[in-house]
C-alpha cells in the first residue's frame, strides 16, 4: 500500500474494556462498536472453529454498517479436556470452573479477525495459550473469588490480574491472548495494511 494513501478507518468490534485496553498499547486510533451476534456454539463445533467463527462474525456484523473501514474481531474460549469453558457469569459456576481445572491445564484460544470491508479481504488468526493451574481447594478459589470476582473472564481467573498466582506456568506465543486480543498477531495485521505499529 502507498504511504500516501489514506490509511481506513479502524474499528474494534467488542464490548470488551479488556480487549479496548490492549488495543490502545499499539498507539493507533481507532473507534469501538460492540456486535451484536449469537454467540451459541454449534454442536460438534471444536474451540478452534467457534472462535474463528465468532471473530469473523463479530468484524462482518461490524463492517456491514461500516464500510470503509477495517475491523477488528475477536473472540476467546477455554479449552479443558474435551470441554468448552466459557464466561461463569456468577459465583457458583465460577467456583465450580476453578475447581475443575485444578491441577490440569486450560488451554485459552483466541480467535482473531482483521478484515478490510474495502476489498472485503480477511485475515483469521488463532492464538493458543496454555495455563497451567496448581493444586486448587474450595478455600483458595473462595478467596480469590472475593478479591477478584472474574465472572466476565472465560475460566474465572483474571491472568492480568491476581489470576496469575492461581498458576504454576503459562505457555504460548503471544500472551496478550490470554487477556483477549492477540497484540502480537494484530501488529503484524494491522503493519500490512500499512498503520504505523511501531
Amino acid at each position: 500500500m502507498s504511504s500516501h494513501a489514506p490509511l481506513a478507518p479502524v474499528i474494534l468490534a467488542s464490548g470488551s474494556p479488556h480487549r479496548k485496553r490492549l488495543l490502545q498499547q499499539l498507539g493507533i486510533k481507532f473507534d469501538v462498536l460492540a456486535p451484536d451476534i449469537d454467540e451459541r456454539r454449534v454442536e460438534g463445533e471444536s474451540g478452534r472453529d467457534y472462535v474463528a467463527r465468532l471473530s469473523r462474525q463479530k468484524a462482518e456484523a461490524v463492517g456491514d454498517r461500516h464500510p470503509g473501514a477495517v475491523i477488528i474481531g475477536s473472540d476467546q474460549t477455554a479449552v479443558l479436556g474435551k470441554d468448552l469453558v466459557g464466561k461463569p457469569g456468577d459465583h457458583p459456576t465460577a467456583v465450580r470452573q476453578l475447581l475443575a481445572a485444578s491441577g490440569r491445564c486450560l488451554q485459552f484460544l483466541t480467535g482473531l479477525c482483521v478484515l478490510d470491508t474495502r476489498t472485503t479481504g480477511h485475515t483469521i488468526d488463532i492464538a493458543t495459550v496454555e495455563a497451567q493451574f496448581r493444586p486448587l481447594d474450595e478455600a483458595t478459589v473462595e478467596r480469590y473469588l472475593q478479591l477478584e470476582p472474574a465472572y466476565d473472564c472465560a475460566g474465572s481467573f483474571r491472568s492480568e490480574g491476581l489470576g496469575v498466582s492461581l498458576l504454576d506456568a503459562m505457555r504460548g506465543d503471544d500472551p496478550t491472548a490470554l487477556v483477549g486480543l492477540p497484540l502480537i498477531r494484530l501488529g503484524a495485521r494491522l503493519r500490512a495494511l500499512g498503520y504505523p505499529v511501531p
